[in-house]
């Protein structure tokens, strides 16, 4: 389905949702309208987070939302409507839709592209790993580990990404919302771990699929000070100021125990549950990726992130694949090609289900539908 978790939250984030609620009850410890980019007790735990994963942000640097699907949606406001945009192919569909929203895209064509915007295929062929556009754009939307081929981007990759961007002076929005399901070391969870990256990128994070925050929503974008793009004068504008003015014009912050509860993430306690529930999933994920192959399938992605990409059987679309694991199997998932037209021919399986479930629905497909 569309990748909704199923654990529920973890008792330490819990009892820091009881607490934040709890004080609010109480005339001592009462808060109103909170800072809109959030509580200091936040920011300074997210900000540790990030230095004990080899990056350098500073507190006053992030922002905290209400999700990350609001934040690479809303961040296209503060840039021109004839910035052009790139995009990999396949592609998590808000980057594309709410650029066609603001008016910025111009007409699909049969394939369903979009004329003023710039395709990377990003596919089997070329190992996953996004080519430079053929000429210059202003903004790239990068993810990884990426939603839907569950691909995650080499540190070289990303140093390399992070020179083009300069060279360009490109801006890289980089959606890092799978970073904590990341499990082989030497592979990047955040784009400020490669040098130079403060002065061309812009990073979304969320609480969703990390702690289970799809029905609580937080999450946080963080925009380097040094951060600058040109406006029709050629002048630098800083855009960490440009997203304050938006953020806080727009937005009247996360509620308090909501924030109480995500900062319970970085807790030593928080964390480990945490990460016994992204364990849990990335168990359902190797199971689904080995029992497919198992079964003929060509299968990526479940390694690293939460996803699995499958090559559906030869002679059929994502589309027709779909109806007969419906029919057949009594199993949903989601046709590649809602990703774009070099997802055509693949399939998104989620591992965010009970295990039980997964194991039903591997049964079904293993017996019905092998490749």
């Amino acid at each position: 389905g569309i990748g909704d978790v199923v654990l529920p939250l973890p008792a330490p984030i819990v009892e820091a949702l009881k607490t934040g609620a709890e004080e609010m009850g109480q005339r001592e410890t009462f808060r109103g309208y909170g800072p809109e980019q959030g509580y200091d007790f936040l920011l300074q735990a997210i900000a540790e987070h990030y230095r004990s994963q080899g990056a350098s942000v500073a507190p006053d640097e992030i922002f905290v939302s209400d999700g990350s699907k609001c934040d690479v949606a809303n961040i296209q406001e503060i840039f021109s409507l004839d910035s052009l945009v790139a995009v990999t192919d396949p592609v998590y569909p808000v980057y594309v839709d709410t650029n066609v929203m603001a008016g910025r895209t111009g007409p699909a064509d049969q394939q369903g592209r979009y004329g003023h915007l710039v395709y990377l295929p990003t596919t089997a062929e070329n190992g996953f790993d996004p080519p430079f556009p053929e000429s210059r754009v202003d903004l790239i939307y990068l993810c990884s580990p990426n939603n839907p081929t569950g691909a995650v981007m080499s540190r070289e990759s990303l140093a390399r990404w992070v020179a083009y961007a300069k060279e360009q002076e490109s801006i890289i929005l980089f959606d890092a919302a799978y970073e904590a399901f990341v499990r082989e070391p030497g592979l990047p969870r955040s784009i400020f771990e490669i040098p130079g990256s403060r002065e061309v990128a812009i990073e979304f994070r969320s609480f969703s699929k990390t702690a289970g925050f799809t029905g609580t929503r937080c999450a946080f974008t963080v925009i380097p000070k040094e951060l600058c793009a040109r406006n029709e004068a050629g002048e630098r504008v800083a855009l960490h100021a440009l997203w304050s003015r938006r953020h806080t014009t727009k937005f009247n912050g996360v509620s308090y125990p909501v924030q109480k509860a995500a900062a319970a993430v970085f807790t030593p306690a928080g964390a480990a549950a945490t990460q016994a529930n992204i364990d849990y999933t990335m168990e359902n994920a190797r199971l689904i990726r080995e029992s497919l192959t198992r079964v003929g399938y060509r299968v990526f992605g479940g390694v690293n992130a939460p996803y699995i990409w499958m090559q559906v059987p030869k002679g059929m679309t994502s589309w027709q694949f779909f109806d007969r694991l419906l029919s057949e199997a009594h199993v949903v998932g989601t046709p590649g090609s809602g990703f774009g037209s070099c997802g055509e021919g693949y399939f998104r399986l989620s591992a965010f289900g009970f295990r039980e479930n997964v194991q039903e629905a591997l049964d079904r497909i293993c017996t019905k539908l092998p490749a």
